[in-house]
């Protein structure tokens, strides 16, 4: 997974939240961008500024559930975690088995993960071979016992972007396009409300859920939220193979000098390249 690009309300307050709270630094600032990073080369996160933003209630439209940030060790959580307590971050939390992960919101309410993977040698598999996902509480004294008693530096070098979780309108829709077409293999069916989908046995790059509700109608542009998330494909061929069937599918394609630009079947942005520096 690559970087995402985010609409907000106010460019400066996000900027702020992002470098301040969340532990990012400011790459560039181009054409009414600001990207941001963790290791000064690779970007995670764009931020444009929407004028007259719509602030929409969450959880009634398809689009962003939440984007998740991936962080080398359980350490590094606890380091995060430590930061956040300190900054009175409101904070959610949970220990799906393969992970552990913390949840908050930025100012425009747009969700975001923070979480470190278990080795997959820890994962529990089901019959079928789904990997097994909780929602069982937080060791979050364990974690804080594994924080370094410094000062915060911010998000290291090696934080990714690790899976963005998506609300959709329809779950069959959303295999047919994300696993069937795009070629990501579902990992986990969780009941009837959500599946989660992977590349190379990943327990999930992408979540998708019917949270929202059936049908649940596409968010709006002029919405905060997101504009598009990135998916790195190394693989020419793939991605020429899956450009045919675009085309014979009537999907547009916008292709562009950084990849190639086009939405799902809920009108949810997506980027697709082989290079994530861009």
């Amino acid at each position: 997974m690559g970087a995402v690009h985010l609409k907000v309300s106010d460019l400066e307050r996000s900027t702020s939240y992002y470098t301040e709270v969340l532990g990012l630094s400011v790459l560039n600032r181009y054409a009414g961008l600001v990207r941001l990073t963790a290791d000064g080369v690779h970007p995670l996160i764009l931020l444009e500024q929407i004028p007259g933003a719509l602030a929409l209630p969450p959880g009634r439209h398809s689009g962003l559930y939440h984007f998740a940030l991936l962080v080398p060790s359980r350490r590094d959580l606890g380091n995060a975690l430590r930061h956040l307590i300190g900054r009175q971050v409101r904070l959610g939390s949970s220990d799906h088995g393969v992970s552990e992960a913390l949840y908050l919101s930025d100012p425009d309410g747009i969700g975001i993960e923070i979480y470190r993977d278990r080795d997959r040698s820890e994962w529990t598999y089901l019959p079928g071979g789904q990997v097994f996902m909780r929602t069982d509480p937080l060791d979050a004294a364990g974690l804080l016992r594994e924080a370094e008693v410094r000062e915060w530096e911010g998000l290291p070098v090696g934080t990714r972007i690790g899976h963005v979780h998506l609300h959709v309108g329809d779950l069959n829709r959303a295999e047919a396009f994300y696993s069937r077409l795009l070629g990501f293999r579902i990992m986990l069916r969780y009941g009837p409300s959500a599946l989660f989908a992977g590349a190379g046995g990943y327990h999930h790059h992408l979540g998708l859920n019917v949270w929202a509700g059936e049908g649940a109608p596409a968010t709006p542009d002029r919405a905060t939220g997101l504009k598009y998330f990135t998916i790195v494909n190394p693989d020419p061929d793939h991605i020429e193979w899956l450009l045919e069937e675009f085309a014979a599918r009537s999907i547009p394609v916008d292709a562009r000098g950084d990849g190639w630009y086009f939405k799902d079947p809920f009108g949810i942005g997506i980027r697709l390249t082989t290079c994530g520096i861009l």
